[in-house]
Parts: structure tokens; sequence; C-alpha cells
């Protein structure tokens, strides 16, 4: 690979020069991916999912556009058990895993990193100091996805919001721009429109407050985003355990800053703020029959990520010595639906509707 020096450390000439794996090609990591290897990237699949990685193997991997464009691009696929055969370092890892099996993909992903490799979350949820506690925070990348996608066959992914409306924002974990932030944004960049943040915390936060109210509530009705939104009282309860997240936010510290494009001007000072990103979803990121990734971990009988969500809401208002009752009970009636005890369905609303009421 060809390097050179900034500010005492190595980066490539270009981009292109860059070793790339994505770990977990569900619909996100393999859509943003295949984007990568169109601009000629040199990219490595690895996910866990037998049959995805023979599919893409044999046929490659086939990308359904909101407009009907279909695109088929080769992929170089492994399954995971596979890992032990590679052998070149790679300069960025993706991580796009379930917030769940962060720790482990990002430990079978190590020994494959060099001294300035930076491994890049591409999740939802606050895993950037799982990332940060295994490969250093100096090699930790922290992402805010702004894009809708599903994969219900394996080998191909429908993405929901086209490539010029796919936004990212990066940040290294200390906040100080570095030539591997610069990379690893010029990367996103063949995928998404991609910013950079000075405070990834701040930002993955404002991602979070936006999936607060949309991932649990709308998974636990069984239906598309805006159907949910609009069953009598649930965008009540929805926008009540947005504020709840939002006080738990500004207890913290965080900042609020913009996201999905958005600008200071539209970040108003109080919990508003938090009602709007979910209202920059249902405009932005949202057609008729998306469903969101709980509700396709579901779907797919899998273990969804509960703890990322309302349940990191939970906890860490705990922690402080409180409660977040709105985002417990949705927290609740989720985890009947992960015993087994209820099915995902719009019988549930009235569960949801009775969630409201404990915020008075």
């Amino acid at each position: 690979m060809l390097l050179n020096t900034v500010h005492g450390m190595r980066c490539a000439v270009s981009i292109e020069d860059l070793n790339i794996a994505v770990v977990g090609t569900g619909a996100n990591g393999a859509s943003l991916g295949a984007d990568m290897i169109r601009a000629g990237l040199s990219v490595t699949y690895v996910d866990q999912w037998p049959a995805h990685v023979e599919a893409m193997r044999s046929d490659g991997l086939t990308v359904n556009f909101p407009d009907g464009t279909v695109e088929r691009t080769e992929i170089d696929a492994y399954h995971l058990c596979q890992v032990a055969e590679l052998r070149r370092p790679f300069d960025i890892v993706f991580v796009s895993v379930k917030t769940y099996d962060t720790r482990w993909a990002v430990e079978l992903l190590k020994p494959l990193l060099h001294a300035e490799s930076v491994v890049a979350g591409l999740q939802n949820g606050m895993t950037i100091d799982d990332v940060a506690d295994i490969v250093g925070p100096e090699r930790t990348v922290g992402a805010v996805l702004g894009i809708a996608a599903n994969m219900f066959e394996p080998g191909v992914v429908n993405r929901q919001v086209s490539r010029a409306d796919t936004w990212t924002t990066v940040g290294t974990y200390a906040g100080a721009p570095t030539p591997q932030l610069e990379n690893v944004r010029a990367v996103l960049s063949t995928a998404a429109v991609t910013e950079t943040s000075h405070d990834i915390r701040a930002s993955k936060w404002m991602k979070l407050l936006a999936n607060i109210p949309e991932m649990l509530p709308s998974a636990i009705l069984g239906v598309p985003l805006l159907t949910a939104v609009h069953v009598p009282g649930v965008r009540e309860t929805m926008d009540e355990a947005s504020r709840e997240a939002y006080a738990l936010a500004r207890d913290l510290g965080i900042a609020m800053v913009p996201i999905f494009g958005m600008t200071a001007r539209d970040v108003q000072d109080s919990d508003q703020y938090a009602l709007d990103l979910l209202d920059a979803v249902l405009k932005s990121y949202s057609l008729e029959d998306t469903r969101v990734a709980v509700l396709q971990d579901w779907d797919k009988k899998r273990h969804a990520e509960l703890d990322a969500y309302n349940g990191y809401i939970v906890e860490t208002r705990r922690k402080l010595g409180g409660s977040a009752p709105v985002n417990e009970a949705i927290l609740q009636i989720a985890n009947r639906i992960e015993s087994g005890d209820l099915e995902p369905s719009l019988n549930n609303a009235d569960l949801l509707v009775a969630a409201r009421a404990l915020a008075d």
C-alpha cells in the first residue's frame, strides 16, 4: 500500500489503496459495501448467514432501489469460520452486525488489524464504547446512518432510500480529525452524503432519540412505521418515550446537534427536537412498506436489539437513580414478544396506548 505521513500518522494516498472489510452484511452493510465496490474499492464481506454468503458467491449481490433500478455486484464473501483464512490486514473494518454481536465481531477481526487500522461501527445504539474497549479509542470511529433497507432473502437487498438521499456522519472517539477518519469519510462518500462530526457520541445520541419512538413501538404493532404512527394514541406514546430519552440525554450532558443533513437552525432548545427527529425519519427514510429493524428481526424469528433502544434508556436512567416509565412499559411489551407470550400485532395497540398514561 502506498503511504505518506500526515500529522505523524500514515494514511493511504487514495482510497483505492485501502483494504476494507464489512462484517455483518445484512441490508445496510451489504448495500453500502456494494456501493464501495462499484466505486472501485477493495472490499471483503464477512457474514454469519451461510445461505447469504453462498448466494453472493454464486450470483453476486442484488440491490433493488426505490426507483426500480436493479444493480448486481460481484462480492468477495467469507463465512465467519473462514476469517482465519484471511492474511492481508485491513485498513478499515466496517462493523454492521446487531449491537449485541458487536464485541465478538470486533474480537474476530482484531487479529487482522495493523497499528493504524480503524474500526467503524455502522450501527444504531452506543456501540462505540464496546469497540474502543477492544481495539482502543484511537482506532475507533463512530458513525450515524440515515438509510432504510431490508433483506428478506439471501443475496437480495431492497434499499428504500436512493443513494443520493442516503446520509451518514462519522467521527473519532476523541473527536479530533485524523487521516484515518478522512479515509472513512471518503470511502462512505461512495455510498452516501457523508459528513464528519466533532462529537460523534452526541451525534449517535441524536440517532438514538430518533430510534426510541420508532423501533420497538412500530415492531410491537407488527406493521410498517408509517402505519404505526397513525394508529390512534400510538404517536402520543412514541412522543412521551422521546421526551424521556431527551431528558436523559440532557442529564448526561449530551449536546443537541443536527443530524440527517439538518442545520443548527433546526435544533430546537427543547424536547420538541426529539419529536422533530422522528418526523425526519418519517419524511425522509420511510416508505409505505418500511418495516423497522426490530420487526424485521422478529419476522425472521431472531432476537432483536431491545437493549440498544428503549432498554438502553431504562438502564441508563436507572444508573442515574431514576426511572423512565414509558420506555420501561414499551420494553416490557417487547420482552413479552421475545418470550413468545405475545405476537407482533395491531392487537397490542391498547398496551402501547396505556403506556402513555405512565408519563402523567
